[in-house]
């Protein structure tokens, strides 16, 4: 303890020594390999899935996320205004996607439509001119010397002249692309050398990236017209989406040529992305207020659960004139009305509990303190007739021993009953002092011996090394371990009765363990009420009031402690006393567990964890066991 105490204050205690020291601390772990070995697993946890190293980064993970979690979990108003808002967006989202696709199929089906008509029309005009080409005017072409007929232009200057004149009513709206046709060798030739073979195109372009593969391949094999969606590249580098129609025509040489119609959708693109933003921004707007109408909404009905809340636990706190604030006729006033008559009820009915309880404490102690005057009367009265039963008959005789027997009994349950009526009025002072709790627990030991040697048990002391000192008053703790050790003995059946001490952690530890008829399950907590008895035909011989162990749990709860009670039937019980060093000082722990370390569920478990080592044929029996067989006293495991 001190060793580990005193490392902290050689780091040089600050921030930044506290985040050297865990980041060492880790580094140890790592590189010793602790953090990926299972003997960090829980118990029953196998795989890697439980590796103690996946466990730390959940842990480290779910640390910052946990006031949001705790948040989430304690805050109604928020999960409904979260669910709300989560909801609305998904139908927005919905309804979005919904009317976008609409919108999308609409434009396309138009921009079919219109290309359609207009490609239909240009390749009537590109027929038209190649025609004329043929049949036109005196000098447009050549003299054919051969035949005599007449030779139109070069066929480059006449696609260059189509797609210049076709291409100038749609500036802006589509473009005209002329490629060659790959049934043709060189239909782009001239009646000169020069060849004139190349594509042609309005705009910025590409025309041979531009139209695609299979598209020229279909009008190579059928005329069209056919239409493609596509990518268009342009000349400066970039591309849009576009819809090509295409038809295979001949130029006014007869030689067969492509011409395809480009209709980009940069306006449809403008329109979408128009209707997308309009679409969003109504979204958003839409998603905002339905959270702010819901968290109105919730609100109003959040509120008055709120205060109703906050009312019921200053009720619970004994602010019994608080009331909720009615306004309206609607559910919640209604709720608010039926919540203040409970209320008012409520006080009524404490109240009168109180008057009744202090009716009944007042009588207690008045009653008592009244029956000492008689009581001592009597007393004197009954020594005496004890003194002289010597010259009565025998049943005179024993009538007198019986008479002070149970004048001893009566003088203990008044004398318990004052003390009840002195906790029951808050009457009750400590009187504390530096106590060494070894010499309380001789003390309580040499007292109930005599009883012990009746029943045929032993009391046996652990822990008692060193010195066990706490500001107690000692008394009162004197009075609570004379009572565990004489209910011990009582119902011990015979068998070893353990008292054991500890300190640590601020705090002294008394436990009392016998090996009797043990307690129920529910007798624990009810074993502490006032003239309570686990059985009730069961025969006191220790003339016992019924009220130590009530007073002996207001004399722990003086001392800022606790008493608490465990026991199984068959296997004895054990109860537990603990208070602070310190008087006054809060209690933080418990240097001695409640249950007892030979409790057959922790017995069972050892064994459990032991037996895989165990050799072959080693036996079936541990020390543990065998101690217990031979008395169940043994088996404590003495502290230190």
């Amino acid at each position: 303890m001190t060793r580990h105490s005193s490392a902290p204050h050689r780091t040089g205690g600050g921030r930044g020594a506290g985040r050297e020291s865990d980041i060492s601390k880790f580094g140890r772990l790592w590189r010793s390999g602790v953090l990926f070995s299972d003997g960090l697993l829980p118990e029953g946890a196998t795989g890697p899935g439980a590796r103690p190293m996946v466990r730390f980064f959940v842990r480290w993970v779910r640390r910052p996320l946990l006031p949001v979690m705790r948040l989430w979990r304690r805050n109604i108003q928020l999960r409904v205004v979260v669910a709300t808002l989560l909801l609305s967006l998904g139908v927005v989202l919905l309804l979005g996607l919904v009317v976008i696709g609409q919108v999308r199929n609409g434009l396309l089906e138009a921009k079919e439509k219109t290309a359609q008509s207009q490609a239909s029309g240009g390749f009537a005009a590109a027929e038209q001119m190649a025609d004329s080409a043929v049949s036109g005017p005196q000098g447009t072409g050549t003299q054919d010397g051969v035949r005599g007929t007449r030779i139109p232009q070069n066929s480059g200057t006449w696609l260059n002249n189509l797609v210049e004149q076709l291409a100038s009513g749609g500036q802006g709206v589509y473009s005209v692309v002329a490629l060659g046709s790959d049934s043709d060798e060189s239909p782009f030739l001239g009646t000169s050398t020069t060849t004139t073979r190349g594509p042609r195109s309005s705009g910025d372009i590409r025309p041979e990236e531009s139209v695609p593969a299979d598209l020229r391949k279909a009008l190579d094999e059928e005329p069209g017209p056919h239409r493609r969606y596509a990518r268009v590249y342009h000349q400066s580098g970039g591309s849009d989406p576009a819809l090509i129609v295409g038809k295979r025509l001949n130029d006014a040489r007869g030689n067969p040529y492509q011409l395809y119609y480009v209709f980009p959708f940069t306006q449809e693109e403008d329109s979408l992305s128009l209707v997308k933003g309009t679409l969003a921004t109504a979204g958003v707007f839409v998603v905002v207020l339905l959270g702010a109408i819901a968290w109105l909404v919730v609100r109003q009905v959040v509120t008055p659960v709120r205060m109703a809340a906050g009312i019921s636990e200053r009720l619970a706190a004994g602010r019994l004139q608080e009331r909720m604030k009615v306004t309206g006729e609607d559910d919640i006033a209604r709720l608010g009305e039926s919540f203040n008559k409970m209320a008012q009820n409520l006080q009524v009915k404490i109240q009168q509990l109180e008057e009744l309880s202090r009716m009944q404490r007042r009588f207690v102690s008045d009653v008592s303190h009244e029956l000492r005057t008689p009581l001592t009367t009597v007393r004197m009265a009954a020594d005496v007739i004890h003194e002289a039963r010597e010259d009565f008959d025998p049943a005179t005789a024993r009538s007198a021993e019986l008479l002070l027997g149970q004048l001893d009994r009566f003088e203990s349950l008044l004398a318990d009953l004052l003390e009840i009526s002195r906790f029951d009025a808050g009457a009750a002072n400590l009187e504390a002092s530096a106590v060494d709790l070894r010499d309380v627990v001789h003390r309580v030991v040499e007292g109930c011996e005599p009883l012990a040697d009746r029943k045929g048990s032993r009391i046996l002391v652990r822990g008692d090394e060193e010195p066990v000192i706490a500001e107690v008053d000692g008394r009162r703790i004197e009075r609570v371990l004379r009572n565990l050790v004489d209910n011990a003995v009582e119902h011990g059946e015979g068998r070893d009765v353990v008292v054991r001490l500890a300190a640590g952690n601020g705090a002294v530890a008394v436990a009392v363990r016998d090996y009797g008829v043990g307690l129920k399950e529910g007798e624990a907590e009810r074993v502490f009420n006032r003239f309570w008895r686990a059985d009730p035909a069961r025969a006191r011989t220790t003339g016992g009031t019924g009220l130590g162990l009530s007073i002996a749990l207001e004399d722990a709860r003086l001392h800022g402690g606790w008493l608490r009670a465990w026991g199984e039937p068959g296997h004895g019980s054990q109860f537990l006393l603990v208070v602070p060093c310190t008087a006054g000082e809060p209690l933080r722990g418990s240097p001695l567990r409640l249950e007892p370390e030979d409790s057959p569920r922790r017995r069972g478990a050892a064994v459990a964890a032991a037996a895989p080592a165990l050799p072959v044929g080693a036996g079936g029996e541990s020390g543990t066991e065998s101690r217990v067989a031979e008395g169940g006293v043994r088996t404590g495991g003495e502290r230190g």
